[in-house]
């Protein structure tokens, strides 16, 4: 290859990134909902006519992750239906076991077509508030199977030859709770495909449509080899075990158990240990632990290189048909999306702490801290909130934690509460750090986020989807666990009741919901904390005197 053509071959790969941006930030500015305009809870991509994955934006990595598998599994149906993908369709699905993350996540793809060529195929994915189900925004609940957790919508054609198919459409509104949102979250899905198509037939207008295919395979290519390359440079060779816990919704403690082998040129990622499928929401489709298990590799092997297909070619991962990580239809799997997906972050994490003992950071607080809140609104009509809460990043070798974010396999917002507010019967009393939640150490694990609203119509129903209430972020070298999650109501005749980490109630005007979330693990011993750091966060107030006496070594 000279070197005139690989400069143009890597002007397409950076224009294809920026394209798949564009779409993002399209998406954004049309959503009607809180969840996507605001939280961001949105992921766009572009693939290769094969399904490849070539080019991402900066956005969720439980989506991005999961978009080849979808996009494969979604061919796969169509051919077996004996339908091609012609000029001008746009395919809808979100049945898990095809989409691979849960129901509330949309996929959309859109082949693009050059000269009655399909050059590429363009996709997103964006986060419903409420697909229906038996509980308002269709996660948790008392699920025990995937028709429990919405509509179900296998690969269909939303658009057909450039109509679009309004009976479809009409069908999943009848089927939500907020049909209004759903509508207009749904034309910003078709919008931001249609902005993708036109940059890559800029491109290909441009360079051609034989470079653009020539392109992909360039990018994946290049990818796969540096990767491998990356992987042997290491030297790192060995089998590396870790294992860490899923909370049922009773109390239980369940493994998800993973063996990391490093070879020269490859990593295998083995879950063989982990526990069977349960009849709870917490499984987790093969398309999520393969996202999750690619992130956290890339996390540790090298977060700045290039994130797609060719990265995929490198890593194989093994999870039993019939366990949380591969289950079997028609399992619930509305919280693997978001909690377990967090777990096989932190399980992976774990067993390459062992592999890379100075690169790895201590865990962060390990959940996505789900809120659910819906019912009907005084003026009539029903209403469906939800959103998910930051907290602590867990403590690097060489720097605290992040306070008050989100963490790994989510990369969205906090939602304002003043647009929550405005959409809907709550009003917020409490939006802080949590002073002390944060595991103690060398370098101090983030603050979770504390978080309060009170109910403002007569009757909500409150579903709670989030992990490490009994079980703690962990510490990593000589730090300690984080604080665990901690979540109660308190009710408007001034009962508390605590929450367990998964729970529906009802509740009524007046009540108060206080959502706690854990901290980071902390990173070193925490004895070795220098005094002004110390001194720091007690005028802070990102730790407890407690914690300064006690954990720190500190005479206060």
């Amino acid at each position: 290859m000279n070197g005139e053509n690989r400069i143009t071959l890597e002007v397409i790969r950076h224009a294809a990134i920026f394209a798949s941006e564009e779409m993002g930030v399209v998406l954004r500015n049309t959503a009607y909902s809180p969840n996507i305009k605001d939280r961001l809870d949105h992921s766009c991509a572009i693939l290769s006519p094969g399904g490849e994955l070539v080019a991402q934006a900066e956005h969720i990595p439980v989506h991005l992750g999961s978009m080849a598998v979808g996009v494969e599994n979604t061919f796969r149906y169509l051919e077996r239906e004996g339908e091609t993908l012609e000029q001008g369709d746009i395919v809808l699905v979100n049945d898990p076991y095809i989409a691979g993350t849960h129901l509330n996540d949309l996929m959309l793809l859109k082949p693009v077509y050059v000269g009655g060529e399909m050059v590429a195929v363009v996709a997103n994915k964006a986060h419903h508030v409420d697909v229906g189900g038996i509980v308002p925004g269709s996660i948790g609940g008392d699920a025990r199977e995937l028709l429990q957790e919405g509509v179900i919508i296998p690969p269909v054609k939303l658009v057909r030859r450039g109509v679009f198919q309004r009976d479809i459409a009409s069908m999943i509104e009848a089927n939500v709770r907020t049909p209004h949102y759903f509508k207009g979250d749904l034309r910003a899905q078709m919008a931001a495909l249609n902005i993708g198509e036109k940059r890559i037939r800029e491109l290909a207008e441009k360079y051609g449509a034989s470079t653009l295919l020539e392109a992909w395979s360039y990018i994946l290519d290049y990818t796969e080899k540096y990767t491998r390359s990356k992987v042997e440079k290491e030297g790192v060779e060995g089998s590396f075990k870790a294992v860490d816990y899923m909370e049922l919704p009773g109390g239980e403690l369940i493994p998800i158990e993973a063996e990391v082998r490093i070879r020269k040129g490859g990593i295998e990622v083995d879950f063989s240990g982990t526990s069977s499928q349960v009849e709870a929401p917490i499984n987790a489709v093969y398309g999520v632990t393969v996202a999750a298990t690619t992130f956290a590799l890339k996390s540790i092997i090298d977060p700045e290189m290039p994130m797609n297909h060719g990265f995929f070619r490198v890593v194989s991962i093994k999870a039993p048909l019939g366990s949380l990580l591969n289950p079997r239809p028609p399992a619930p799997v509305s919280g693997g999306n978001v909690e377990t997906s967090q777990r096989i972050v932190d399980v992976v994490f774990k067993a390459l702490s062992q592999a890379f003992p100075d690169r790895v950071p201590a865990a962060s607080c390990g959940s996505m801290n789900n809120i659910m809140v819906g019912g009907l609104r005084d003026e009539g009509g029903l209403w469906a909130f939800y959103e998910t809460i930051g907290c602590g990043s867990g403590a690097r070798p060489s720097m605290d934690g992040v306070d008050g974010v989100h963490t790994n396999m989510t990369n969205t917002l906090n939602t304002p509460i003043e647009v929550l507010e405005k959409e809907y019967p709550v009003l917020f009393v409490a939006y802080k750090l949590r002073e002390g939640s944060g595991g103690p150490g060398t370098y101090r694990g983030g603050l979770g986020i504390t978080r309060a609203f009170k109910i403002l119509a007569d009757r909500a129903v409150l579903t709670l989807m989030s992990e490490r209430v009994k079980t703690r972020p962990w510490g990593l070298r000589g730090g300690l666990d984080a604080e665990p999650g901690d979540h109660y109501v308190v009710r408007s005749s001034g009962e508390v009741e605590h929450l367990p980490s998964k729970t529906t109630i009802i509740l009524r005007r007046g009540d108060i919901v206080y959502i706690n979330t854990p901290g980071g693990g902390g990173y070193g011993d925490p004895c070795r904390r220098p005094r002004s750091l110390i001194e720091n966060d007690l005028r802070d107030n990102k730790i407890t005197l407690g914690q300064a006496k006690g954990q720190y070594c500190y005479e206060v």
